[in-house]
């Protein structure tokens, strides 16, 4: 309800993010909602509006799908990795919490990632590309397996955990060919952007490869997991 005001306080300040991210984007919004005085008892749902935003592709023909569409593509991760967890898709699902600090907006860091894949998609540099948001890199790799239907393999050197589950911003993964691997990592550097491979593309599971962890996920599997979310909610 906007009449409790650390609710209203909430919606004000994530309308205020983002009419600021918008304008240093320039993204028109064409329109909006928000539902108020929407809860059961004591249960609200959370104060997050929702926007409708307009984007042009002048030519249709370099739009990228997110799926894997072959197999040997080099796996690249554009913007800075960083142990950020609050708010994020492991804290709700492993420990049902929502709260803390969650990952610090960069909208100047926004911005230059968008030149990148812009550019990229446009010179045909990118074969597939997929934001890094809910879930992390896990996600967003498991997501580019199933659209694509072929496996993926990640080799981390780091920290797994976060290299997997991060929520940090200003982030994508983005497949290309073996050729055009190191034009991909010179734009990136032109433009200010971190960039490192992660892995290729290929096979018929998700395999991931770390100093301490390593482990394979068959896409089969992860596709019954996938398509019996739902069914498995309703039932519940």
């Amino acid at each position: 309800s906007p009449e409790d005001p650390s609710v209203m306080w909430q919606f004000s300040e994530a309308v205020t993010g983002l009419a600021d991210a918008c304008l240093t984007l320039g993204v028109p919004v064409t329109g909006g909602n928000v539902s108020f005085y929407n809860q059961t008892g004591e249960t609200a749902i959370l104060p997050t509006p929702v926007v409708g935003v307009l984007g042009v592709i002048n030519d249709v023909h370099t739009h990228l799908s997110h799926g894997l569409p072959a197999d040997d593509l080099t796996l690249i991760v554009l913007g800075e990795t960083k142990a950020e967890f609050d708010g994020s898709e492991w804290a709700h699902v492993v420990h049902a919490h929502l709260g803390g600090q969650p990952p610090q907006p960069d909208l100047e860091a926004e911005r230059q990632l968008a030149e990148v894949l812009i550019s990229a998609a446009t010179e045909g540099m990118v074969s597939a590309a997929h934001d890094l948001s809910d879930g992390g890199l896990a996600q967003a790799v498991v997501e580019m397996c199933l659209r694509g239907n072929r496996g993926a393999t990640l080799n981390l050197s780091g920290d797994a955990f976060t290299g997997l589950w991060s929520e940090s911003v200003a982030r994508a993964v983005v497949a290309v060919t073996s050729e055009q691997s190191a034009a991909l990592l010179a734009l990136a550097q032109q433009h200010g952007v971190p960039a490192a491979v992660m892995g290729t593309s290929g096979g018929t599971s998700f395999v991931v490869n770390a100093p301490d962890v390593t482990f394979s996920i068959a896409v089969d599997t992860l596709r019954e997991a996938h398509m019996a979310t739902l069914p498995a909610l309703f039932d519940h």
